[in-house]
């Protein structure tokens, strides 16, 4: 089903073409001046830089056409040639109905899908997830799934850091205290215990004191080395311990993305490529793409066209270390290959933009990845405190997300009792309820804003149920569910859609028309804010319409009827819109 926007551009496309023009003159916007029309179309102004008459004339010329279609309440010419068009209320009521009753609210799969993974989170074993994981986990997150709702094969890989010499900091760190371990007993050949001997939160207190022993001490360093070298080796014992670090970690990243509903598909880490990357060099090294620089081996991605020149990418170090580099370049490998990936999209902090860079020319110029994949790096800015560095916490630390969470319940708490919000509910559902309020206003205010721009957590501002806010958002979309709830008490049930009785109804018949186009928009700029703008737009439309109308105590059954049916279709594109925006709606408030 094509949107208002998709249907008049086809239709005035068609009369720019008859007058000799091309076709795409007849883009048709919603209106920037809705006194004016609904919609307006500027394409007479670049059609008379091809002719020897005035814009005005032309739009006047394509207006004449218009008028008289059936569909037009009004249609006109303002200024230098802009051409407005507003509809008639029986054909904009037909069209919402049509949304209403379509399986997909009017919006239209792709019918050219392709394979896409989206690679965000990014967490490392054995450290809690902190607020420097949440960009990339809402953005990418609302990313895969508006990218599967618009029809898309849509994979999304936590890639998860589970390899390397914080692997071997932790092994020689559990020797150290638990010396007596079988794990590190050579002659021992199993089973190894199935519990784990570690906790997550001895994992967390265990690595930064390895970290810090392994920096101060050589010794320390040299016995973290040799546990990672003896682990890559497949050294059982360890296997099964490091097994054991991930296992112990994963479980409690996915209780920590649960309480954000953020789902990964795969739970993928650096550790599944490894044993791709000695066949990858050398297969490199055999067609000339990689070769040997003071000891490393590396690979040339910078081009006659740079300016900046990017160093080359290293695959090896001297002393045969691979980098992250060679990890990710591996897991394209991985991903072309084994997931037969044709799009591979990275939210990553804009700060690694250079290293992506790098990486993917060096993929494209070895083959790695086909030129008909596509490699992209969804880049975003960094989540601040009031002074305008990155947030942290009031003693100057990096706060734990776990921590964050349970602040934005407590703050959803105290918003609601001052606003008398689910006063007399159960303990268990108020505080369901305020987790749920409390993540709507961490994800919207972040995602309100455009993903490459830094921005500041203001927790006062984004908690408020007025405005621009998560809260706010929540309160509209419950209050859809409670008005449906109260009819159906008395009986009352949507109907047909029935010309609009009011400028108010017909602005929300048109506000939720838009859905489809700023989807498109989301997807192909990779911006959520779009659909954050949307879906705040809509709430204010909707409460509008709600204070003009009295739906419960109208006496007219058909107009009730409708209204009813305008409130379901709006509760529905609420419930879309934020779900793609990975926001939860409590059933009640």
């Amino acid at each position: 089903m094509e949107s208002l926007t998709q249907q008049l551009t086809r239709l005035v496309g068609d009369v720019f073409a008859s007058h000799a023009f091309n076709r795409q003159f007849g883009e048709v916007l919603v209106s920037g001046r809705p006194d004016l029309g609904q919609f307006q179309c500027n394409g007479a102004l670049p059609a008379a830089k091809q002719s020897d008459r005035s814009p005005r004339q032309i739009a006047q010329e394509i207006a004449d056409v218009l008028a008289p279609m059936p569909l037009f309440q009004t249609v006109t010419v303002a200024g230098p040639g802009f051409i407005n068009l507003s509809l008639t209320p029986d054909y904009l009521a037909s069209h919402i109905q049509e949304m209403a009753i379509s399986e997909r609210l009017g919006c239209t799969a792709t019918s050219l899908p392709i394979k896409i993974i989206v690679d965000y989170g990014g967490p490392n074993v054995a450290k809690p997830l902190h607020v420097g994981h949440l960009r990339a986990a809402i953005i990418g997150e609302s990313l895969k799934r508006v990218a599967r709702f618009l029809g898309h094969h849509v994979i999304g890989d936590v890639h998860l850091g589970d390899w390397g010499l914080q692997m071997g900091m932790l092994i020689s760190e559990m020797e150290r205290r638990q010396p007596d371990l079988p794990h590190f007993d050579g002659d021992y050949t199993g089973p190894y215990p199935d519990s784990s001997p570690v906790t997550i939160a001895d994992l967390e207190e265990m690595y930064p004191q390895a970290s810090q022993r392994a920096q101060n001490a050589p010794e320390a360093m040299e016995a973290a080395r040799q546990a990672t070298y003896e682990l890559q080796q497949g050294r059982p014992g360890y296997q099964a311990l490091w097994r054991h670090f991930v296992d112990v970690s994963v479980a409690d990243l996915k209780s920590d993305y649960d309480r954000l509903n953020i789902q990964f598909d795969l739970w993928l880490g650096e550790s599944d490529t490894q044993d791709r990357i000695p066949g990858l060099i050398e297969r490199l090294l055999a067609q000339g793409h990689a070769y040997e620089s003071q000891g490393a081996t590396v690979v040339d991605v910078s081009g006659a066209e740079d300016e900046d020149n990017l160093p080359p990418l290293m695959l090896v170090k001297s002393d045969g270390a691979v980098l992250y580099g060679t990890t990710d370049l591996a897991t394209i490998d991985q991903r072309v290959q084994d997931l037969q990936a044709q799009q591979i999209l990275y939210v990553v902090d804009n700060r690694q933009s250079d290293h992506f860079r790098q990486v993917f020319r060096a993929a494209y110029r070895t083959g790695v990845a086909p030129t008909s994949v596509r490699l992209e790096h969804a880049g975003f800015g960094t989540m601040n405190g009031a002074d305008g560095k990155p947030f942290k916490t009031r003693v100057g630390g990096v706060m734990k997300l776990k921590d964050l969470i349970e602040m934005v319940t407590q703050k959803a708490l105290e918003r609601m009792h001052e606003a008398k919000i689910a006063v007399d509910y159960p303990t268990e559902e108020k505080v369901e309820v305020a987790r749920m309020v409390g993540v709507a206003m961490l994800k919207y205010g972040d995602l309100m804003n455009h993903r490459t721009k830094n921005y500041v957590f203001d927790l006062d501002r984004f908690s408020t149920f007025e405005g621009k806010t998560g809260p706010y958002l929540l309160f509209t979309a419950v209050r859809c569910k409670s008005i449906l709830r109260k009819a159906q008490e008395q009986n009352l049930h949507p109907g047909e859609f029935r010309p609009s009785a009011s400028e108010i109804e017909q602005a929300l018949m048109l506000k939720i028309d838009e859905l489809q186009d700023r989807l498109a928009s989301t997807y192909t700029e990779r911006a959520p804010n779009h659909l954050c703008d949307y879906v705040y737009t809509l709430a204010v439309a909707f409460n509008r319409f709600y204070e003009r109308h009295h739906i419960l105590r109208e006496a007219d059954s058909a107009q009730q009827a409708s209204w009813l049916a305008l409130v379901k279709l709006t509760g529905d594109v609420f419930e879309q819109t934020l779900d793609l925006l990975g926001i939860e709606i409590p059933e009640r408030m």
